[in-house]
């Protein structure tokens, strides 16, 4: 753990308990440990929308579901090869996650921009779960350096490469930020509202914009999310 003075430093399991998750704070910078699961649209539908069996015990082997396109291979011989693993925005599949979080035990869901902090009171909450985001674009290679190996994957023949369950063992995947806590804050909504605060004294003096497209408000403060 980091000092006082910045961010906490924080190695966590894929399988975490509620007393791990509970110590986790908006801004927290975690490291994996343990085995992961991939899962997006192609998995959700797959498994909540034709009811198929979902192929290892969750959340018993992995509490963790990460939102990404790994760049991945299956060798002629069996093997795998996975040496960049990229976030994708979780948002895309939130009309999923209350049924998935419900049904599969998940605790910890990675990706990337995160959701609203509605989102996170309404469903993640009530399951127990955190969200933690990437640290930004262009971390594929930086994450892959976590992955010690894909131990499996399955539905790949259904869903391509990119949408297939994949099972990767981790040691200190990372860094991600937590992005949501046990309350439902939102650390982006958070830190977005401090932002804000500071917009009238910066744009003050500046004159109103010349050229505007159709509809676009004068509202500084609609500049953020």
């Amino acid at each position: 753990m980091a000092n006082a003075k910045g961010p906490r430093e924080i190695r966590l399991s894929t399988t975490p308990d509620a007393d791990a998750l509970a110590q986790l704070r908006l801004g927290d910078i975690v490291y994996l440990d343990g085995l992961m699961y991939t899962a997006r649209e192609g998995v959700y539908i797959r498994a909540l929308e034709d009811k198929a069996n979902i192929p290892l015990d969750l959340p018993g082997q992995s509490a963790a579901n990460f939102h990404c396109s790994p760049a991945a291979r299956i060798n002629p011989d069996g093997s795998f090869e996975m040496g960049a693993i990229t976030a994708t925005a979780s948002f895309r599949f939130a009309k999923w996650l209350p049924e998935w979080l419900a049904k599969t035990g998940t605790k910890l869901v990675i990706g990337k921009g995160g959701m609203s902090s509605k989102d996170y009171k309404s469903y993640f909450v009530p399951n127990g779960a955190i969200y933690l985001s990437t640290v930004g674009y262009g971390t594929g290679a930086l994450l892959g350096r976590g992955i010690e190996r894909v131990e499996s994957v399955h539905w790949q023949e259904e869903l391509g490469l990119a949408q297939a369950m994949w099972l990767i063992r981790c040691r200190k995947m990372g860094p991600f930020i937590v992005a949501s806590d046990g309350d439902g804050n939102c650390l982006f909504e958070r830190e977005n509202e401090r932002i804000s605060r500071n917009l009238a004294e910066v744009y003050e003096g500046t004159r109103p914009a010349t050229l505007k497209r159709f509809g676009e408000t004068d509202d500084k403060s609609d500049e953020l999310i």
